[in-house]
């Protein structure tokens, strides 16, 4: 799929709200970044319709990962933090028959 490709599927282009360089990314107990749309008023962290990144600990991933099970928020994208440095998942690619 090429890069237009990519941007003209929905929710692609759309504002991610939190900075990549926020200094909680460099805080020493900060292990996750996250980026993710929230579907729910009752999300603990953004308004419903918001596309946000935010920097965790293990606490606060967990915390997330529980969000996403009640159908509060999806998570789009998960990068592992060490030192500041991002290590992003591999993306899961659906293969089609």
């Amino acid at each position: 799929m090429s890069i237009l490709e990519q941007l003209k599927q929905p929710g692609r282009g759309k504002e991610i709200k939190g900075d990549i360089f926020d200094l909680q990314r460099f805080a020493e107990d900060t292990r996750h970044m996250i980026e993710y749309d929230v579907h729910s008023w009752d999300c603990p962290v953004g308004d419903k319709g918001e596309r946000i990144r935010i920097f965790l600990s293990n606490e606060g991933y967990k915390k997330a990962l529980e969000s996403e099970k009640r159908g509060e928020m999806k998570i789009l994208r998960h990068a592992r933090v060490s030192k500041g440095d991002l290590f992003y998942d591999k993306p899961k690619h659906s293969h089609e028959l």
